[in-house]
């Protein structure tokens, strides 16, 4: 009897402890809510005619608008210089102050780049022979350049004569491009032509942004073996970025001044004579004054084909002279953008026309383009091998 007395007490206790127990225990904790994340927040911009607003470009000629990304199949970008009746540069105008027309059919600027925004230069240098005794002087002219540039814009450095040479990337890097520059060597022939051409299809297309291309030459082409005069001038219609072009004479020939800048006169004649090109002969190019009469022909068109400028520096102050002012120029233009109101066919030439609002305002842009489509690029896959 007592057994069972006790056994029926500890029962008991233990129940009275499991009962405690229960009533003690508290409920799990919720999961706590994960933050948001306010940077993957993007506010959709404000649209316009063509759901485009003042976008960034990619290398590819993408539109990148918060975290949506569209391949852009015909903007046109139009880098614009605005000077007052002094010539002076106008600086901190706004899109509002600017119109662009197309065909007469004023269009809408879906894009806008003040000339505050960082700019990518493209040095081109001309190595050939015929600068082969001016070539540390024509390396002092071009660091001078980049050294009147701003701080935050990239260079590119490139040469060419039997062969085209890429020394530098676009960088920032005043040293990288300063060790680029010096590493430039004279050679032989000119591939002037498929340098220009190389430019357009291949290292303009990688430089997204504001960008130009300031090349260095005689303007004869003696050895180029894929593009000729003709070609690049097309791609020149149809590129976005403009040319400077600045004429080194190597014929020989005298040089007057004409509006402050140095422009061609005799060239490669004394009494009527041709003289002679170093490295070439009878019949070859560069060897009679109509060579060079067609290469500044070229570079003139080259440079109004892209909205840029030529310069004629047949001597060192006039190098040098043209390097400052192409530099001062790139710190003052603008770049607009927009997308015609009509659709395009390939290899149609349509007009342009800037205009800018202000009392005897000159706005100077190219003329014209020549519409290509382009298709969106491949999709990079891995570099590593697929068993």
């Amino acid at each position: 009897m007592k057994k069972i007395v006790l056994l029926l007490g500890l029962l008991t206790l233990v129940s009275a402890l499991n009962a405690f127990a229960q009533s003690g225990r508290k409920a799990p904790a919720p999961a706590p809510k994960p933050k948001a994340d306010t940077q993957s927040q993007t506010t959709p911009p404000e649209s316009t005619d063509n759901g485009i607003t003042d976008a960034k470009i990619s290398p590819e000629g993408e539109t990148i608008e918060g975290d949506v990304i569209r391949f852009d199949t015909a903007l046109v970008t139009v880098p614009v210089t605005v000077v007052d009746r002094y010539g002076h540069y106008v600086p901190q105008l706004q899109r509002s102050d600017f119109k662009i027309l197309e065909d007469g059919v004023e269009q809408k600027i879906t894009y806008f780049a003040t000339n505050d925004q960082p700019i990518t230069v493209v040095l081109v240098i001309d190595t050939s022979g015929s600068t082969s005794f001016r070539l540390e002087d024509i390396q002092e002219a071009a660091l001078a350049f980049v050294d009147k540039l701003k701080p935050g814009d990239s260079v590119m450095v490139m040469s060419f004569d039997d062969r085209i040479q890429v020394h530098a990337k676009p960088t920032t890097d005043r040293e990288v491009i300063r060790k680029a520059v010096r590493r430039t060597r004279t050679g032989g022939g000119t591939r002037l032509y498929d340098a220009v051409d190389q430019i357009f299809s291949k290292q303009l297309e990688t430089i997204s942004g504001r960008k130009a291309v300031v090349l260095f030459t005689d303007g004869v082409d003696t050895t180029s073996h894929r593009a000729t005069y003709e070609t690049t001038l097309r791609e020149a219609e149809e590129s976005e970025a403009p040319i400077y072009s600045v004429d080194y004479d190597t014929s020989g020939g005298n040089t007057v001044f004409t509006q402050g800048l140095p422009m061609p006169r005799g060239r490669g004649t004394i009494l009527g004579l041709p003289l002679p090109t170093p490295g070439g002969g009878v019949g070859m190019p560069g060897s009679n004054p109509g060579d060079y009469r067609r290469a500044v022909e070229y570079l003139h068109a080259l440079s109004n084909a892209t909205g840029g400028r030529f310069y004629s520096g047949d001597t060192m102050f006039g190098i040098g002279q043209a390097f400052t002012w192409i530099a001062e120029e790139l710190s003052r233009q603008y770049t607009l953008g927009y997308y015609p109101r009509k659709t395009g066919a390939n290899g149609e030439r349509r007009t342009i026309k800037v205009r800018v609002d202000g009392p005897e305002l000159v706005a100077k842009a190219r003329g014209s383009y020549i519409y290509t489509e382009r298709k969106p690029p491949a999709v990079q896959t891995s570099d590593k091998t697929q068993p």
